[in-house]
């Protein structure tokens, strides 16, 4: 490599300068040589001092340019004060030392300007001016802060995603990586239209979900509009998020979002019930967005439980959503029942048993149009006895007369009549208590209050002359199919349906089925639907949709059938599964569980539960209600009160025929005693439906 002129020049000199050095103040003191090289030092030290305290850059390069003769000059006076040529040749070895720092560290030339000069041959280029840089419109000048501008800087070297600039960038605190963009268009009144989320994620190198567009408001002093966004850039919030979450942010994300259990809500707060064990989450959802939408499969899943456990209960309210979660589930308690609970109150109301929400499900003895009806709706096994009994004891302590008839016999319907004015079994003992309570309409029709006028029954007028009366009929659809007796029993409840209420006449049916195809007939069904609560108990799940249909239920509030059992399932299955072990057994325990019907839309109850192992006296009024002297004696003499379990008496059911080939009267012919207006309304053909009866009845069907 070649080494310029000057250098070599430099370095020639400090070789022949350095034995002047050592010699001239030990051969002859007062040389004038020592006297240029001190003057030289001075003038370097002037040097010194006046790079130090300049404020131009380059004072170390200064200082450095005059060390040589300072340190000549040191080497010049260190000789001179020596003895001779000093101990070990001291004067020789400071002069080769200056030589050899000129040599190796700091050729003078080196130092006098940042690049080594250029040949002496060379022409001197001619002087270019540069043209001035263009202002970038992505760094205005605007006095914007320094984050501003170090974010400004960032998205322009990242090529302006969008063709967008950066008006405002704001840090977001305790977060080092999170902030806001306020963003615009670069081209004025040109709409922003190729940002997007993974272009401002590639910018700022963080994952597409850590960024969030907006739009932005026209807002006072700023414009707005599609050539304006905002962007969040979140990747310390969302890791957090994701980690520990807000209750609000686990909702949004979780429930809220688009697509999830409930689309659209917003997180208002959640309640805690230690006493009774349930956490209550309430949820909001914008009036624009209509009525909310509940998927509770999913909202289940989100939850961690299942549907079909039955600890999760939503209720709608508008335009809110109360979430109840149990820790077990409600419908798998057991809820006595007390004479407290089965009392009604002024207005008749009395508690049935307890929603899946916690509530209390309440029934009633009579409503604002006369005596209250009843339908209670179950299977075998599905709790309508003990739902039964519940009835008869809120109407026994409202004070009613309650008489019972059953189609066939059980242990618990027999001690239940024990605290009725009446119970009896058969399809010939029900016809002879609806003969009774059609009577008995017509006679209250005719018994003056105290005011001497008559009035439809009201329990809360006073001066009625009468109680009400509610009877009960168990197995009605069976008994309504008897060959003999079934056409004027289904005839005779209807007509009690109508008109009963305003006689405290109140009707209650109970069976396995409301179905018009199996007997039930529609006028029958609108008029108890009508005048009651209904009570539906464990229908299978085939049978839910028709039967909430037979209700008059809306299709867009039927039901989900209910689970097969509200215990958890037992953990381990797959451990039994590898050991060969056999499933434990299933413990249904939904008795008693069902729905109530009071609104629109069934609610999900599980009913009171009357013990009768232990007895069921205490439920009762110690006194049984019964019928006044004057019904009594208006029945007897039209025929109807007398023991109802006897045989048929002759003439009971129409005049007797002639002897036939067995010598016994037909039970199904003729004209009846006491019930003449049923049989004729049942002998005049007015509609498609009593044509249909009476087919079937010709056809023995």
């Amino acid at each position: 490599m070649s080494v310029p002129r000057s250098v070599a020049l430099e370095r020639t000199l400090y070789t022949l300068a350095a034995p002047v050095l050592a010699a001239a103040p030990n051969l002859v003191p007062d040389s004038p040589v020592n006297t240029v090289v001190q003057l030289a030092g001075a003038a370097g030290v002037g040097g010194w001092i006046l790079a130090y305290k300049s404020d131009k850059p380059g004072a170390g390069r200064k200082i450095l340019r005059w060390s040589p003769l300072v340190l000549a000059a040191a080497v010049d006076v260190a000789a001179k004060n020596t003895t001779g040529w000093g101990p070990y040749w001291l004067d020789g070895l400071l002069a080769a030392g200056w030589a050899a720092a000129g040599l190796l560290v700091m050729p003078f030339s080196r130092h006098t300007r940042k690049g080594h000069r250029p040949a002496l041959a060379a022409p001197a280029p001619a002087p270019q001016f540069r043209p001035a840089p263009e202002p970038s419109p992505a760094q205005p000048d605007d006095g914007a802060d320094t984050f501003t501008r170090q974010v400004r800087r960032l998205w322009e070297n990242r090529g302006m995603p969008g063709r967008t600039i950066v008006v405002k960038a704001t840090p977001h605190g305790g977060m080092p990586n999170d902030l806001s963009l306020l963003l615009r268009a670069s081209e004025a009144g040109r709409p922003i239209s190729g940002l997007t989320e993974e272009a401002v994620a590639a910018a700022f190198g963080v994952d597409v979900t850590d960024v969030t567009i907006r739009e932005v408001v026209r807002q006072y002093g700023r414009e707005g509009g599609p050539g304006w966004k905002e962007v969040d850039v979140t990747p310390d919030a969302n890791e957090r998020r994701r980690k520990a979450p807000t209750r609000r942010e686990w909702w949004a994300d979780r429930i809220g979002a688009a697509g999830g259990p409930v689309p659209g809500s917003e997180f208002v707060k959640d309640v805690r019930d230690h006493e009774r064990k349930v956490t209550h989450y309430i949820a909001q959802v914008p009036d624009e967005m209509g009525e909310p939408r509940v998927n509770q499969h999913a909202l289940a899943a989100a939850l961690k439980t299942k549907y079909d456990e039955g600890r999760l209960f939503v209720t709608v309210d508008g335009s809110q959503v109360l979430v109840s979660l149990w820790d077990s589930s409600p419908l798998a308690r057991v809820f006595p029942a007390t004479r407290e609970l089965l009392t009604p109150d002024k207005d008749g109301r009395w508690v049935t048993g307890y929603l899946g929400n916690g509530q209390p499900a309440r029934n009633r003895v009579y409503t604002d149009r006369g005596a209250a009806h009843g339908i209670f709706v179950a299977p075998s096994g599905g709790g309508k006895t003990q739902l039964m009994a519940l009835h008869v004891a809120a109407d026994a302590l409202f004070g009613a007369v309650v008489m019972l008839a059953t189609e066939a016999p059980d242990e618990k319907t027999a001690a239940l009549g024990r605290h009725t004015a009446r119970y009896g079994v058969g399809a010939l003992y029900m016809i002879r208590l609806l003969r009774a309570m059609v009577a008995l309409m017509e006679i209250r029709g005719q018994m003056p209050w105290e005011d001497g006028q008559v009035h439809e029954w009201d329990p809360t007028r006073p001066g009625c002359p009468y109680r009400m009366l509610s009877a009960y009929l168990d197995e009605f659809l069976s008994a309504a199919r008897h060959g003999d007796y079934g056409a004027e029993i289904m005839d005779l409840a209807e007509l009690v349906s109508v008109k009963g209420r305003k006689y405290g006449v109140g009707l209650k049916v109970a069976g396995q089925s409301i179905y018009v195809q199996d007997g039930f007939t529609q006028l029958l069904c609108e008029n108890l639907r009508d005048n009651c609560i209904p009570v539906v108990l464990k229908v299978a799940p085939k049978k839910v949709t028709d039967m909430f249909k037979a209700l008059g239920v809306a299709p867009e509030h039927i039901p989900d059938p209910l689970p097969r059992s509200f215990s958890p399932d037992e953990k381990g299955r797959i451990e039994r599964i590898m050991r060969g072990e056999p499933e434990p057994p299933a413990d249904s325990n939904t008795g008693g569980a069902g729905w109530i019907v009071e609104g629109k839309q069934p609610e999900v109850l599980r009913t009171l539960f009357m013990d009768f192992k232990e007895g069921i006296d205490d439920y009762f009024p110690d006194t049984i209600a019964t019928l006044t002297d004057h019904e009594i004696r208006e029945l007897e003499a039209r025929d109807l009160w007398f023991d109802w379990t006897e045989p048929p008496r002759p003439g009971e059911f129409g005049p007797e025929p002639d002897d036939d080939e067995d010598g016994a009267p037909k039970k199904g012919g003729g004209k009846r005693r006491g019930g003449g207006k049923s049989a004729a309304r049942r002998d005049a053909v007015t509609s498609p439906r009593q044509a249909l009866e009476a087919i079937k009845n010709l056809s023995g069907v």
